[in-house]
């Protein structure tokens, strides 16, 4: 950050502390001990929603544009980040209004009814609600033809009020059904693609990034007008609001809010595959590392081969949307854990090399998984997830009668299950909800991929 954006801070930051310390008397103690609070005890409470955009797990590891907007926050008020996830847009707002949290870290349209009660900071880039249905012959493709149509959103949700203004405006044509309380957005966009509801809606950048995952959804169809949208604090909290305020107008803050529009919201998930040689009769330009190194976990190298095929099609230059980078697509922090750093971390020899090393690491959670070709599935599972969610699964196992130790039809059942409300709220699921049909898939890939290597 510049000096001049810091200086702005500290000096609000010292402002706060010295109208903390008025006697109690002094009006201002009361609104300004928001920001003492947090300053106090040293913590920045921000609750948000668990999704695609705003707050995740990739690799055991937290993510998302609200997340690390938010870290970013804590960091310039030196504080540690505390997040709370809620599970939909009212239990978010009631968390904010009981003072469980400190921000609502999340992408809230600017209703009147917000404005009269919250603060909007952090303004973010605007969006127009979209009708969300499948790519077909009877796409919808203006407004006139949803009459009839049911359009399915969750409770509680900005687009119940909006979706009522246009059904008056063209005559109360079409349906609005509201979801179980338990369905997110991203559960119905989903169920939209899967075919299990016809439409929904959503805005117009989280659809496009949904677009992305389900090439056959069609958003086209604009059902508004472009809205602003930002995050919410309490309006007693003027002090914490300017602070802020002061943060977010930073020239670093708008470089950073850039760059994670374009990590969550623009860049593909599917990486640029680059052609290269590979030698004849060879799988790969490092089959000597991968024999190497495969020796120290007593697997067959075709299997790390395998991995990392699939990591980056063999492009040891290849860094991911979410900063997993070389053959074997360490992600940063496991990356500097294994001793890796950015000048050697995309060598080749060294990548795969602290890839077997990864491996062991997770050799050592699974060592009860007697079998070791059933051990090698969950490590592969943990690999591509990190190994929380499968830890979560095997809980999910064990407690509705299944093996543990076992992949197929047992653990893989309940990974696939835990992007379920009945199943990630369960007592015994320790890191939420998760969507396992990549996991799934990816262990089924790399098995295949390693028994084709064997065959040349």
């Amino acid at each position: 950050m510049s000096k001049n954006g810091y200086s702005k801070i500290y000096w609000l930051l010292l402002v706060i502390v010295f109208v903390a310390c008025k006697p109690k008397n002094n009006k201002l103690s009361v609104v300004s001990n928001d920001l003492e609070t947090i300053l106090t005890l040293d913590t920045l409470r921000v609750g948000t929603i668990q999704n695609a955009v705003s707050y995740f797990y990739y690799r055991d590891e937290p993510m998302g544009f609200d997340y690390e907007l938010a870290q970013n926050l804590a960091s310039t008020l030196k504080v540690n980040l505390k997040v709370i996830r809620a599970q939909n847009e009212q239990e978010l707002i009631d968390l904010l209004e009981n003072k469980r949290i400190d921000i609502a870290a999340y992408n809230f349209n600017q209703t009147k009814e917000l404005k009269k009660k919250f603060q909007f900071v952090v303004p973010l880039e605007d969006a127009f609600p979209v009708l969300v249905q499948k790519l077909n012959i009877k796409t919808i493709t203006n407004n006139i033809d949803l009459k009839d149509k049911t359009i399915t959103i969750e409770k509680h949700s900005v687009f119940e009020q909006q979706l009522h203004r246009l059904n008056d405006a063209t005559g109360n044509t079409f349906n609005i059904e509201l979801a179980n309380d338990s369905l997110t957005q991203e559960d119905l966009i989903e169920k939209v693609a899967s075919g299990k509801l016809a439409y929904t809606i959503a805005y117009s950048k989280i659809a496009k990034l949904y677009k992305i995952y389900y090439s056959t959804l069609d958003i086209r169809l604009q059902l508004g007008n472009l809205q602003r949208n930002g995050w919410l604090i309490s309006k007693q909290a003027v002090h914490l609001v300017q602070a802020v305020e002061t943060w977010n107008d930073t020239p670093e803050t708008e470089i950073l809010k850039a760059n994670l529009s374009y990590k969550y919201l623009r860049n593909s998930l599917y990486f640029n595959q680059k052609k290269f040689k590979i030698p004849k009769g060879s799988i790969s330009p490092y089959d000597h590392w991968f024999k190497k190194y495969a020796k120290e976990i007593n697997w067959d190298w075709q299997l790390v081969a395998a991995i990392a095929f699939h990591e980056s099609r063999f492009d040891s230059s290849q860094r991911s949307w979410a900063g997993a980078a070389g053959l074997m697509q360490l992600m940063p922090r496991t990356a500097t854990n294994l001793g890796l750093n950015r000048s050697n971390i995309l060598i080749p020899e060294k990548n795969i090399e602290a890839g077997v090393q990864y491996i062991k690491s997770l050799n050592l959670i699974f060592a009860r998984i007697e079998n070791k070709q059933e051990r090698i599935k969950f490590i592969l599972a943990s690999y591509n997830s990190g190994p929380a969610h499968i830890l979560d699964a095997q809980a999910l196992a064990k407690k509705h009668g299944k093996n543990p130790s076992i992949w197929f039809g047992h653990v893989e059942e309940f990974l696939l299950k835990e992007s379920e409300p009945i199943y990630y709220n369960d007592p015994v699921v320790k890191y939420g909800r998760f969507r396992g049909k990549e996991t799934a898939a990816y262990v089924e890939k790399i098995m295949a991929t390693a028994e084709k290597y064997k065959r040349k």
